[in-house]
């Protein structure tokens, strides 16, 4: 599927189609059970030609399995929940249960891992705002075995039915997909920015949207760790912006006799 926007943007990376299939398309990309990887490096590779399929059991991390819809993965994080509030807070250096996890960790977990499981990645003050941070969620379970992320120009809408697009952008083009967002709307509160992994910007919070009578775009890749672990698969001023299919069929719609065929954008564009 073409797309005019993608078009009119002059769009570098590849508009991704997210899709719930029962069936795993041939040659995707995946992570092995049971190894760690980022969801997001799956994004960037569909952004650039390829298709990747995820299951319950291949999500890469456990943001990862909850970002993609695979229900509350963090249940299986070392040390259960409790332990996963102290790891994205202050660490676990400081609490009993912590230690001990930490000691049996030792032997298996990487340096870099260990490191933050003892003394925390700092992204909330405490862990029981993280508690609370978990419990705010739109955690969910997908209803089709894979979640699929393919090129949008390898997409036949006459028979596949995304969940949601996701564009990547620069911040003129950042810019323009949120003006577009509203072009057609009479209010301004179209497009949510919400705290939360690279992968749950993409996947559940714009899932939710995708079930709400006036469906909103969602802004991404302010997960700082994503950005880290994107650092040398895309450019350094990328954003996601995340849209459900329905959403993005009335913007595309939406794409002649818009700003986007004025001088103002067309000023943005030159170089």
């Amino acid at each position: 599927m073409e797309s005019k926007i993608a078009r009119s943007l002059n769009l570098k990376y590849h508009p991704v189609a997210i899709l719930w299939s029962d069936d795993r398309p041939e040659k995707a990309m995946g992570f092995k059970q049971g190894k760690w990887g980022c969801v997001m490096w799956m994004l960037a590779a569909a952004a650039k030609g390829r298709t990747a399929a995820f299951e319950e059991k291949t999500y890469g991390c456990w943001g990862g399995g909850v970002g993609l819809g695979f229900g509350n993965q963090y249940l299986n994080f070392p040390g259960g929940l409790d332990c996963f509030n102290h790891f994205l807070s202050t660490g676990n250096e400081n609490w009993q249960k912590g230690r001990d996890m930490a000691e049996k960790l030792e032997s298996a977990a990487g340096k870099e891992f260990l490191e933050k499981f003892r003394h925390g990645e700092g992204y909330m003050k405490s862990p029981e705002l993280l508690k609370r941070f978990i419990d705010s969620l739109p955690i969910m379970e997908v209803p089709e075995k894979y979640v699929v992320f393919k090129p949008l120009t390898d997409l036949d809408p006459t028979r596949e039915q995304p969940q949601v697009i996701v564009f990547l952008a620069d911040p003129n083009q950042l810019s323009a997909l949120v003006v577009l967002a509203s072009y057609g709307r009479e209010d301004n509160q179209h497009v949510i920015a919400p705290f939360a992994a690279g992968c749950q910007q993409i996947g559940i919070f714009p899932y939710r949207e995708a079930r709400s009578e006036r469906p909103r775009a969602v802004i991404g890749l302010t997960d700082l760790s994503a950005r880290k672990n994107l650092k040398k698969q895309l450019d350094r001023n990328v954003l996601s912006f995340a849209v459900p299919w329905r959403m993005f069929e009335e913007m595309e719609d939406n794409v002649e006799g818009s700003f986007l065929q004025k001088e103002t954008w067309g000023a943005l564009q030159a170089p």
